[in-house]
């Protein structure tokens, strides 16, 4: 099956290494044979699928010294789960039992060997970024296929390529595809806005990826965005005290961008799926982040629904870490809410049970899904008054500016802007929607972080027994306290999450819970100390 395997693709038996929603991700040096078996398994995915499958060379948000890989499905979705267990079983066999592995699961899968190949590959800025590429190259080949490499590209533009390698009514499956539909729906959007003025932002690219396609992006929309591009790679290592991630924990600007008070800015992560917006006021920093999104567009939809003369069922999906601010102003606007497990694949299946399913992470992850009754009713309808003629034929351009493959960070960005200029709502209009609950996240260091157990979307504990009352009492000495722990999915934490009426409230509310997760989760070192910055 296999053609000859070089010895530089070889495991080390030490290093073991697991396939996650967020793919493979680790310091860049140790990660060479791991990006050979993915292109293995990128080859036998597509014979399987008969369809193009993705390669995207990203670790995201990590540090620039990380890289990592997501394979990416034929309708631009993630690699289905039941794929992921194959991966890490790839990825931690040596080349001396990589043959039979791949003959078991060609067994198992139900591979035809003769099919056909087509796997597309991009990858970001990172300096070991074109090494990962090779092996990626190798192991395709070593699975009798040829890599077609779109270079430089965001996370969100392959997941695009390549829905529309294998689906072409979605656009032509290029950069510059993509960049003309996101260009002509956003020009269309304007010109039915109203708008007389340039919409302008300043935008901080985690000195990453996004900063050149934002850029090649902005060259189709001269006159209608003015935009300042930050932290765009000039200067500066790819998510080093930038980025959608670092606003979003630390919860203020990130150097390198400098605006006044009330100017709209935003942060993207380093491969451009996260978005996170943030202004001054007063000299004070707010941030508006993927629950503020969210409700966002959900309100807009529902409006813009409305007004068209149809009647469809729109809906959230949210995680445990949405803020509890959030999901009461949509319990009083009457949106219907879901909670899903941590991780976009989970939002991303819930959302798809709406006709139109709104899904962003706190983190800024996130997009909206059309089903396809829903696209079928839009693409038809007619409207009986110019007034739903107007609102249809702008639900057909929002519907092209979307990314409905995965959080687009660029996408997204540009979704918000026409949102804010239909409603003429200011960056403070925008906050106002809600208050946030004051919040804390902190990590918590165990022995064994599979000790503990969650159910219920990972708001209640199962496992060990009586930590889960042990929160709950803690939490019922609030008004407005919540509080949840579950395991990291990537290291040996517990991560602890609280809220409550006021931020010392949260902070200490947090604290408790963290200390009942050190005692009785087996805690690694000292006890936890309380966070109050």
């Amino acid at each position: 099956m296999l053609a000859a395997i070089a010895p530089e693709y070889d495991t080390e038996p030490a290093v073991k290494i697991s396939y996650g929603t967020a793919g493979f991700r680790q310091n860049a040096e140790t990660l060479v044979p791991a990006m050979f078996r993915v292109g293995i398994l990128a080859a036998l995915r597509s014979k399987c699928k008969g369809a193009c499958i993705g390669v995207m060379i990203t670790a995201s948000h990590n540090p620039e010294c990380d890289n990592g890989v997501k394979v990416v499905d034929p309708l631009g979705e993630m690699l289905e789960s039941s794929w992921e267990s194959w991966a890490t079983k790839l990825a931690n066999c040596s080349n001396d039992g990589l043959e039979a592995m791949v003959q078991t699961m060609v067994t198992e899968v139900g591979v035809d060997v003769k099919a056909a190949v087509s796997v597309a590959m991009a990858m970001d800025t990172r300096p070991s970024s074109p090494l990962m590429a090779k092996a990626v190259a190798a192991g395709v080949a070593a699975a009798g296929g040829t890599v077609t490499d779109f270079g430089l590209l965001t996370t969100p533009q392959l997941h695009y390529v390549v829905r529309c390698t294998n689906d072409p009514a979605y656009g032509t499956p290029t950069e510059q595809g993509y960049n003309e539909k996101l260009s002509t729906a956003f020009k269309a959007l304007y010109a039915s806005s109203g708008a007389t003025e340039p919409v302008a932002f300043h935008v901080d690219c985690a000195n990453g990826i996004g900063a050149g396609q934002l850029r090649k992006l902005l060259s189709h929309l001269t006159g209608v965005v003015d935009a300042t591009v930050c932290n765009d790679g000039s200067v500066g290592k790819v998510n080093d005290n930038c980025g959608a991630d670092y606003v979003k924990t630390n919860q203020k600007a990130p150097p390198g961008i400098e605006a006044g008070d009330g100017v709209q800015c935003a942060s993207l992560d380093g491969d451009a799926d996260r978005l996170m917006f943030f202004y001054n006021k007063g000299g004070k920093f707010q941030m508006l982040d993927g629950d503020r999104i969210a409700i966002l567009c959900a309100v807009f939809f529902n409006e813009l629904v409305s007004a068209a003369g149809l009647k469809m069922n729109l809906g959230i999906v949210q995680t445990a870490y949405a803020n509890g601010g959030s999901t009461k102003c949509l319990e009083k606007l009457g949106i219907p809410v879901a909670c899903a497990k941590t991780g976009v694949k989970h939002l991303h299946h819930l959302a798809l049970n709406y006709d139109i399913g709104v899904y962003f992470e706190a983190n800024g992850h996130g997009t909206i899904l059309f089903s396809d009754d829903a696209l079928g009713v839009i693409a038809k309808a007619n409207g009986s008054t110019n007034a739903e003629k107007k609102a249809l034929t702008d639900l057909r351009s929002l519907i092209d500016l979307i990314n409905q493959t995965v959080g687009d960070a660029i996408s997204d960005l540009l979704l918000v802007q026409i949102i804010l200029i239909r409603k003429k709502m200011s960056m403070p209009d925008w906050a106002a929607m809600y208050d946030d609950l004051p919040n804390r996240l902190v990590k918590v260091k165990v022995a064994d972080r599979s000790v503990v157990g969650t159910t219920n979307a990972e708001r209640t504990c199962t496992s060990p027994a009586g930590l889960q009352d042990a929160i709950d009492a803690l939490v019922a000495e609030h008004s407005c306290g919540r509080a949840f722990v579950r395991p990291s999915g990537t290291e040996d934490v517990v991560r602890v999450y609280a809220e409550a009426e006021t931020r010392e409230l949260a902070d200490d509310l947090n604290h408790k819970v963290s200390l009942k997760v050190f005692e009785m989760a087996n805690g690694v070192g000292n006890p936890p100390e309380k966070v109050t910055a």
